[in-house]
């Protein structure tokens, strides 16, 4: 795993996590990087200096970080939650949280995927959206 700090064309700065940069660079390439302050999907990466492991530590004691792990963790409940409480609408989700949305649906949680194009025009309507980071359920 590679960690980068990203930078919006908002000035908005995080981190995030990659498998690999090859991987940070195919999500770039396809605009599926957004800032988690302001969704938008024109993300670059900044300047980081490197996690460089000194001889009395290796790579185990890195991954075993307290901090990713609660993260971690943190996230793993999240899901399961949605997965629970939410109905999982796919691809559709675009059309259905406008149908909750202009038909005044309340109680109704669901959760699905949309572009980055769809989550702009669903912001301009006025329809508030939040990303979850969705880690698998294996261990990495």
């Amino acid at each position: 795993m590679i960690k980068y700090l990203l930078k919006c064309k908002n000035k908005h700065e995080f981190e995030s996590w990659f498998l690999n940069s090859k991987e940070y660079e195919k999500l770039e390439q396809k605009n599926l990087i957004e800032c988690i302050f302001c969704q938008t999907s024109e993300v670059t990466k900044s300047i980081m200096s490197p996690n460089v492991v000194g001889k009395k530590y290796n790579h185990d004691d890195i991954i075993k970080n307290k901090e990713f792990i609660k993260i971690k963790k943190d996230l793993k409940k999240m899901k399961n939650f949605v997965e629970k409480n939410f109905d999982f609408v796919g691809s559709r989700f675009p059309k259905e949280v406008r149908k909750i949305y202009y038909d005044n649906i309340k109680n109704k949680n669901i959760y699905g995927t949309a572009s980055p194009k769809e989550r702009d025009e669903l912001k301009e309507e006025g329809i508030e959206l939040t990303t979850i980071p969705w880690i698998k359920d294996k261990e990495n």
